[in-house]
């Protein structure tokens, strides 16, 4: 039996897989309510009579991980291959991160689960260098390297890098995210949280009003940036379908200055939740004029394909092939 895991800021989705491939059970776990990572695994194999024996595990966690250990950026958690091995008494836990996982997943999503956002164009196999980007809880940017035969996967930091603003407003939105973060990096404007942010600037920056009754129903929702996200799509709030649109320009810029910087001649992948809820947006135009606005380079970038990614099991199909010994 092998144990898979795709385990972000939100939630922990754990998996058994059989010799065969077929998923035999599946859970998922709010990841703030459970204390480590461990605990859920414990949980979740303590379920079992008689406990299955793993054979291999893969765990794919958003974070850095160096040398088989992570301390989650957005979790209090420190993850450390051996301790799992110890603990669960598993031979073999491969850790690796959840972008790493989230790129070896899409590539094997098919074309059915995916919407182009620049042009008709879709990615390919076999042509070149691969990027995903996702934004969820955090920010996460990987990419695959072809190497003429096969994609040797690279995970990044790059959420983590500088915001740049590309124009006036963008350059007002960074002047009031210094004031209250003081580094400003794109996962402060590209995530859930980010969004808030951002609906927060038109609000509090921009003096964009709303009604007593929008800002009451944000104040008290059990997901604030969930409930903007809502009010952005259906047009109740002006200040939020606002922060939509800006938030849809400003994923189209970090994908356009990924996909330049890894050379992703074989195309974007756009992974997670926030995105495929906010395809409507995404694909009005935004997005796609922000990938290719780059200057001498903006008609290198209309000929790379990028594709949103429609499939919330992308991480675990990662974790599966790694696990399974299939990675590419």
């Amino acid at each position: 039996m092998f144990l898979i895991g795709d385990i972000g800021g939100t939630h922990t989705r754990l998996a058994l897989v059989a010799p065969t491939g077929r998923t035999v059970r599946e859970q998922e776990f709010a990841s703030h309510k459970v204390a480590s990572l461990e605990a859920a695994l414990l949980e979740f194999l303590g379920a079992d009579h008689p406990r299955p024996r793993i054979k291999r595990a893969a765990l794919a966690i958003a974070g850095p991980v160096v040398k088989g250990r992570c301390v989650t950026t957005n979790l209090p958690w420190v993850v450390d291959e051996r301790v799992i091995e110890r603990k669960l008494k598993i031979a073999k836990v491969t850790l690796l991160n959840d972008l790493v996982a989230l790129a070896q997943g899409a590539v094997q999503v098919p074309r059915a689960k995916l919407r182009p956002l620049n042009g008709a164009l879709l990615p390919k196999k076999g042509i070149g260098n691969v990027a995903v980007i996702a934004a969820g809880t955090g920010l996460g940017e990987a990419l695959l390297l072809w190497d003429g035969g096969r994609f040797i996967p690279n995970a990044t930091e790059g959420g983590h890098a500088d915001f740049a603003p590309g124009d006036d407003l963008e350059l007002e939105l960074l002047r009031f995210l210094r004031v209250r973060f003081g580094h400003v990096s794109w996962e402060r404007v590209l995530s859930g949280n980010g969004l808030g942010n951002i609906y927060d600037f038109f609000v509090q920056g921009q003096g964009v009003s709303e009604s007593a009754a929008i800002s009451n129903s944000i104040v008290t929702a059990a997901d604030r940036n969930a409930t903007i996200s809502a009010l952005g799509l259906s047009g109740e709030s002006p200040a939020a379908a606002r922060a939509l649109d800006l938030f849809a320009r400003l994923y189209g810029a970090e994908a356009g200055n990924l996909a330049l910087k890894t050379m992703a001649i074989g195309g974007v992948y756009v992974c997670g939740n926030i995105a495929a809820h906010a395809m409507p947006i995404l694909a009005r135009g935004a997005f796609e004029q922000a990938f290719r606005a780059k200057g001498r380079f903006s008609g290198f970038m209309e000929k790379v394909p990028v594709a949103l990614v429609l499939n919330d099991r992308v991480g675990l199909m990662g974790s599966r092939a790694v696990a399974m010994g299939k990675a590419l």
